[in-house]
C-alpha cells in the first residue's frame, strides 16, 4: 500500500504518513512507576556499581556515545557544554555511571527537576554488556535510588528507534505503559549531530 499525504499541520492518524526527506520518525511508549519493586539479592548477580558522573562531561559523552549510538540517541549529542553542563550539575539530576569490572559500562540519568516526580531520563549498556544480567541488576538499584527521593512516581519513555528488547525489558521491571506518541525529526546524522554510519539498522535515505 502507497502512503498517502497526510496535511501540512498534522499526520494521518487512519493511515500512513510520508515523512520529508532528512526527517525520521519513531513510535514512543511512556511509562511509569509508583513504587519500588523488592530489590534482587546483590550477591547473586553480576557485581556493578553506580558512580555519579558529575561534572565530567568527558566522561557523560563518551558513554552516551557508546551506549546510545546504535540506537539513534541524538538529544545530547551536540549539546554545547554550558547547556548539558546545567542539566547534568543540577543539584536535583543525577547522572551515573553503571561501573562493572572496572570500566564504564552504562549510563542512567534521574531528572527530578519536577517534583513530586522524576524522570529515568536515560538508561543502557554498552552492546558488549548485554546478556549477563548486568541490566536488570541496574535498573533496580536505579529504580531503587530513585524511590529513596521524597517521589510519587518515576517514568520514562522508550521509541522503536531503541533496543528492541527495551520495552519489554522495563515492563519486567515494574513499568506500566500509560501513553504513545510519535515523534519526528531531523535525522541526526544528516545534521551532523551524530557520524552518518550512527544507528546501522535505522536506513539512511
Amino acid at each position: 500500500m502507497s502512503p498517502r499525504p497526510a496535511s501540512q499541520n498534522r499526520p494521518d492518524l487512519n493511515g500512513y504518513t510520508e515523512l520529508p526527506p532528512g526527517k525520521i520518525a519513531a513510535v514512543a511508549t511512556y511509562l511509569d512507576i509508583t513504587e519500588p519493586r523488592e530489590a534482587p539479592d546483590a550477591a547473586s548477580g553480576p557485581a556493578f556499581a553506580l558512580e555519579p558522573i558529575g561534572h565530567d562531561l568527558a566522561r557523560y559523552r563518551a558513554l552516551y556515545r557508546s551506549v546510545g549510538g546504535r540506537w539513534l540517541w541524538f538529544s545530547r549529542a551536540a549539546m554545547p557544554d554550558p547547556e548539558l553542563s546545567a542539566i547534568v550539575a543540577h543539584p536535583a539530576v543525577e547522572a551515573l555511571a553503571i561501573v562493572a569490572e572496572g570500566r564504564d559500562v552504562g549510563i542512567a540519568e534521574l531528572d527530578g527537576r519536577k517534583t513530586p516526580e522524576c524522570e529515568l531520563a536515560f538508561f543502557g549498556l554498552v552492546p558488549d554488556a548485554f546478556g549477563r544480567g548486568l541490566g536488570r541488576a541496574a535498573i533496580a538499584a536505579v529504580i531503587a535510588r530513585a524511590f529513596a527521593r521524597p517521589i510519587g512516581r518515576l517514568w520514562l519513555h522508550t521509541c522503536t528507534l531503541d533496543h528492541p528488547g527495551a520495552l519489554r525489558f522495563y515492563v519486567r521491571a515494574g513499568f506500566r505503559p500509560y501513553r504513545r506518541a510519535v515523534e519526528i525529526a531531523d535525522d541526526p546524522r544528516l545534521t551532523g549531530r551524530l557520524p552518518r554510519e550512527a544507528a546501522p539498522d535505522v536506513p539512511l535515505l
